[in-house]
């Protein structure tokens, strides 16, 4: 599982990098590539670039909710735990991508190259990095750990992999942003999985 999701950043990282280099292509370089994306527009690819966009904040809510409730319905403790477990990885990733929104203070493709670009969604100000992106790899990340099947992780990341590209198609985020959050969302997840198995493992020992 850790090889499947270290492969999948490594592509998202690949778009920031020189071919046969290793250093990191300056701003200019972050627009040429959004204004590639951005510019491969149609009425239809913008319905499905929104949907993906818009799912976030729902799966974000039913994921771990589902799992509580369903656990506690149940008395099913492994299903509680996993739900604990992808609720404190969200809970984490909303308190490192807001802090860090807020910290650096870049502003959106739209109001920084207005001739350039134009948000086909609302957004907050700041750009960096992309929350969209971190809660859907926090989510997909937190399901492909409590249950590293095929058939949970390739769908889990190919949509959490959508998502991050409707945020770029929408004209609401850099590369960069979306990278970011791909990274943030998928160390929260792991974060709090070995935070909790760290708590248990030590609550039994006593």
């Amino acid at each position: 599982m850790n090889k499947i999701v270290f492969v999948i950043l490594i592509m998202l990282s690949s778009l920031l990098w020189k071919e046969g280099g290793g250093e990191v292509f300056a701003q200019n370089s972050d627009v040429k590539i959004l204004s590639g994306i951005y510019a491969d527009s149609s009425s239809s690819r913008d319905k499905v670039a929104k949907i993906f966009s818009g799912s976030v904040a729902p799966i974000s809510i039913i994921n771990p909710a589902a799992m509580l409730i369903i656990g506690l319905i149940k008395k099913d403790s492994v299903l509680i735990h996993n739900g604990i477990k992808t609720t404190g990885s969200l809970v984490l990733n909303t308190i490192v991508s807001t802090g860090l929104k807020y910290a650096v203070n870049r502003p959106r493709p739209y109001a920084e190259y207005p001739l350039l670009f134009h948000a086909k969604e609302k957004t907050g100000k700041y750009s960096f990095p992309s929350a969209h992106t971190s809660f859907a790899f926090a989510n997909a990340t937190s399901l492909s750990l409590a249950y590293p099947k095929w058939y949970v992780i390739a769908p889990s990341y190919l949509w959490a992999c959508g998502a991050a590209y409707s945020r770029m198609y929408l004209g609401v985020h850099y590369p960069s942003d979306v990278i970011a959050g791909a990274l943030i969302g998928t160390a929260c997840s792991f974060l709090s999985f070995k935070l909790e198995k760290w708590l248990f493992t030590k609550k039994h020992r006593r």
